[in-house]
């Protein structure tokens, strides 16, 4: 099958471009800078605010993966929602039979963060040109490179006791990264998935707090949690960037999403894909090891 991934050279379509060769599938490796791209698949240029690119890119393909955000910019809720809106057109007019995303977790009926909301939008506007659109909607995914992945390691490894906001509390089912791509590779071989979202997770239902404090356990480091209720997402984010290297206007979107709850709700796609997904001590113990082989490559 020919597949174009939209966002090869991120964090999920870094691991997601290797597996779907290795299934088969002949991948084109979207990229808006085709000279500079080692990873898997034939590099195609494309840019998801450039339709005329968009059309080159997907000409041909059957599959399209889109793993597109700007969460770094101000103003990335308009463009996310018009990068898709874009994107799902052109893969319409390419005559693509199916387009494949990954969302995020959060109940509809909750007052969603504006990033879940984004995620939520970007969902409807991939399909409004009338191509199929398959989700998955994911937490916190466990894995060397992810930012949500990193704020968590990089906390716990450079302070051994922080003051947190309530969000310590919030409950989420993290997932490893291998597993997430286990699931983005099965919906092609599963025609049940089409124009459906999904939720996924790992095992196991935890708060940030827990997610701590099994990774401190995990490292042998002492840490202790005080939450407090009088931290804003802005003094939050900016105290993130003292002792992170994520930027703070991600963080900042990423910490208003976690007063919303990311746990799986329907598990329909575990009769769909059935595998055991890994638990989280697994989980961190598979990133740190990418970590680790990261660095000696480096």
């Amino acid at each position: 099958m020919e597949v174009l991934v939209a966002g090869s050279s991120g964090f999920v379509g870094r691991s997601l471009c290797p597996k779907l060769e290795a299934a088969g599938h002949a991948v084109r490796a979207m990229t808006r800078r085709p000279r500079s791209y080692r990873g898997a698949g034939a590099p195609v240029r494309g840019d998801v605010h450039d339709v005329e690119s968009l059309e080159a890119a997907l000409a041909g393909c059957e599959v399209a993966y889109y793993l597109v955000h700007s969460l770094d910019e101000p103003t990335f809720e308009q463009r996310d929602a018009a990068a898709a809106r874009r994107f799902g057109q052109a893969a319409a007019e390419a005559g693509v039979s199916r387009i494949v995303y990954l969302g995020g977790l959060g109940a509809d009926g909750d007052h969603l963060s504006t990033h879940l909301r984004s995620r939520r939008a970007v969902e409807h506007l991939l399909g409004v040109a009338g191509v199929p659109v398959t989700t998955l909607r994911a937490g916190v995914i466990v894995g060397h490179g992810g930012i949500s992945w990193e704020m968590t390691r990089q906390l716990v490894e450079h302070l051994p006791a922080m003051i947190t906001p309530r969000w310590v509390r919030t409950r989420t089912q993290p997932i490893a990264l291998d597993d997430v791509i286990r699931y983005l590779v099965g919906v092609l071989d599963c025609p049940a998935t089409d124009g459906r979202a999904f939720e996924i997770g790992g095992p196991e239902m935890l708060t940030y707090g827990d997610m701590l404090h099994r990774l401190a356990a995990i490292e042998g480091r002492p840490l202790l949690v005080l939450p407090v209720p009088l931290l804003s997402p802005r003094m939050s984010s900016l105290w993130l960037s003292l002792v992170t290297d994520v930027d703070p206007r991600t963080s900042r979107s990423l910490i208003e999403s976690m007063v919303n709850e990311t746990v799986v709700r329907d598990d329909s796609i575990r009769n769909l894909i059935p595998f055991e997904p890994m638990d989280y001590d697994e989980a961190i113990l598979r990133a740190l090891g990418q970590r680790a082989k990261a660095r000696r490559a480096a």
